[in-house]
């Protein structure tokens, strides 16, 4: 296993995209990922002989139909960074993502066998204010999701780690966690979260112990 530990968190005007049905990625989370399909091992290849940036994005509904194509996507997703990768026997991988920024796709170009995007990089931007808020909606959070277990969050976790962590693995509705993407900044999405868990609104809370297990794909 290889593993990289410099920062690394401006975007290119154009990335690989890897589209999957849930939304898979937030900034400052990693995501395991087992690779295996033709296209996306020459994606990660790729990626691997330049900055390692992919960028995760979600299939609107409907995509089975052309799942071998280009079917739509949501334009709002959140690119990662390559930070350890196995190399695998036939060509397969086996790489840890962690997300960097969110981005808005503007275009696509067609010259691989993979999905290349134009992005723009959309920075979640705090004010000092904002930041003293979100640790205070942060506290809340923790105490929901480790409510009636004897689990507690590490507490070197930052507050972005935490809020987005719980976006990216607490069970929910695709639809719920793509609205959790989309939302503007830390402070808002760590709110909704909330209003999610209270309201138990499709959700199932349960804090994990250990980083979920490669996705297969």
């Amino acid at each position: 296993m290889g593993t990289i530990t410099h920062a690394q968190t401006a975007l290119p005007p154009q990335i690989p995209i890897f589209p999957l049905e849930p939304t898979m990625l937030f900034p400052g989370v990693p995501r395991p990922l087992h690779i295996f399909e033709p296209r996306y091992r020459a994606m990660v290849a790729d990626a691997l002989k330049g900055d390692r940036i992919i960028g995760m994005v979600t299939l609107k509904p409907g995509y089975e139909a052309d799942y071998a194509g280009r079917p739509p996507i949501y334009e709002i997703g959140c690119a990662g960074l390559i930070t350890d990768v196995e190399e695998l026997s036939g060509g397969r991988f086996n790489i840890v993502l962690r997300g960097l920024v969110k981005f808005r796709v503007t275009s696509e170009d067609h010259s691989r066998p993979y999905r290349l995007a134009r992005v723009d990089p959309l920075p979640e931007v705090l004010t000092d204010t904002q930041r003293g808020e979100v640790h205070a909606r942060r506290q809340r959070l923790e105490a929901l999701i480790t409510k009636g277990s004897s689990s507690k969050v590490e507490p070197d976790t930052t507050d972005e780690e935490l809020i987005n962590m719980v976006a990216q693995y607490l069970p929910m509705e695709q639809s719920n966690r793509q609205h959790l993407l989309e939302l503007e900044n830390l402070l808002l999405r760590a709110q909704a979260l909330i209003d999610l868990i209270e309201s138990k609104a499709g959700v199932t809370v349960m804090l994990r112990r250990t980083w979920p297990k490669p996705t297969v794909r």
